[in-house]
């Protein structure tokens, strides 16, 4: 069986068209139909039913490809390990993250002591960049992701928490409902001139009257340390704090939302090798860290 051809099969049936595979595999439409019309010929089955409507596949197709998309994976993958043990990776890495990501600084440095030849260029914007514009080959980014030309892989979830200084609660009290926070100091995170901001703690949404609002989570936890108010903050930015005593946690009974923490990058055939010992690297070592608890 040609499993160059039916790799493209399996493009036709995960876009949904030949027209949005040959596009995807970045190779010309007549050349992708006539390939997968070839491997029709060789199993001596028809794969996709071809109408003016467009292309829908058929019962055999069907099997086809829910039998061969992941043994297809395994392959790819087992080829990559083998081109990644074989060649000394060397180049750059173009990457984009939001500010106050604390954990990927460490993540940086321990992947450039893995890597030592792969040279990263780190670009801290809050916007959402254009990778293809920018020339970035992976941004970190928070949220679920819809975009059909670039490929999203989740790293991990995790929940924003609520805390105050032991001083704060001392003077105040602790709360012990969504309500009592009306007798605190808040403050909140926003993206925009105007301050306000809801926080959604289980079934109850509040809206502080917040005596700060910046686009800092770094600046939210200096205030907090300080005693002025109650904030939300990522868990990571967080849990040294929580360990030592700084900060406690409040309302744990009434959870943030879960957000997605997502790497994305341009939808390729083949991610380059950087790209995919990047894309391995940060999964384990969030596996490793646990650090979305």
């Amino acid at each position: 069986m040609d499993l160059n051809a039916l790799r493209m099969f399996i493009s036709v049936v995960q876009t949904g068209s030949l027209s949005a595979a040959a596009e995807k595999l970045d190779i010309p439409l007549p050349t992708l139909s006539r390939r997968i019309r070839e491997l029709e010929q060789q199993l001596n089955i028809q794969l996709l039913e071809r109408s003016v409507r467009g292309t829908r596949v058929t019962m055999a197709g069907s099997r086809l490809y829910e039998q061969s998309n992941q043994n297809i994976e395994g392959l790819l993958n087992a080829e990559y390990v083998l081109k990644n043990e074989q060649t000394l990776l060397k180049g750059r890495l173009r990457i984009s993250l939001p500010p106050a990501f604390e954990p990927w600084w460490s993540l940086l440095a321990e992947f450039r002591k893995t890597y030592p030849d792969i040279k990263t260029s780190v670009y801290m914007v809050e916007r959402r960049v254009d990778l293809i514009e920018d020339g970035i080959d992976v941004a970190l980014r928070v949220g679920a992701i819809v975009h059909e030309t670039m490929v999203a892989r989740k790293i991990t979830e995790y929940r924003h928490c609520l805390v105050a200084h032991p001083s704060l609660l001392k003077k105040i009290g602790i709360p012990k409902t969504v309500s009592d926070l009306h007798r605190f100091p808040c403050a909140v995170w926003s993206n925009g001139a105007n301050s306000s901001a809801t926080w959604k703690l289980g079934t109850h949404v509040f809206t502080p009257e917040a005596v700060l609002s910046t686009n800092d989570y770094l600046h939210l936890r200096n205030g907090a340390l300080n005693g002025e108010f109650v904030t939300e903050l990522p868990p990571f930015l967080a849990r040294q704090a929580i360990q030592n005593g700084e900060l406690i946690p409040l309302l744990t009974d009434n959870l943030f939302p879960e957000q997605q923490l997502n790497l994305l990058y341009p939808s390729h055939r083949h991610p380059s090798l950087i790209v995919r010992a990047y894309l391995d690297f940060c999964v384990e070592y969030f596996k490793k860290h646990k650090l979305s608890d």
